[in-house]
């Protein structure tokens, strides 16, 4: 039996070094990693788990697809990160809905993928 050598610890990536891996154009994104494309199962899953929301307001979005979020039910602050920064259709101000176990920004009807940031 061979011995298993340990793998060395990675540095977390935020951003366009962590998210844009793969993808040239948001358009032309094909990835389902959290933060890009809305997979289908994400989508089934919050529609089964509907306590999981934590409703909050925006309170910054940067053009780099950063947002910071202020939870409704508590004093947390969460920000997120989607590689669209969120077609242009998030500001500050904006009542959302955040998915706390699988990663979907609501607002309104339309969903994001999204990666802790």
């Amino acid at each position: 039996m061979s011995q298993r050598e340990p793998h060395t610890s990675t540095e977390p990536h935020a951003g366009a070094v962590m998210g844009m891996r793969g993808c040239d154009t948001a358009a032309d994104c094909r990835s389902e990693r959290p933060g890009h494309r809305l997979h289908t199962m994400q989508t089934r899953l919050v529609a089964t788990t509907a306590s999981k929301w934590v409703d909050a307001v925006v309170v910054e979005v940067s053009p780099d697809g950063f947002a910071t979020l202020a939870e409704f039910s508590s004093d947390s602050v969460r920000r997120v990160w989607h590689h669209d920064a969120f077609g242009g259709g998030l500001a500050a101000g904006d009542p959302v809905a955040v998915h706390a176990v699988y990663g979907v920004l609501a607002l309104g009807a339309r969903h994001f993928s999204v990666a802790a940031a």
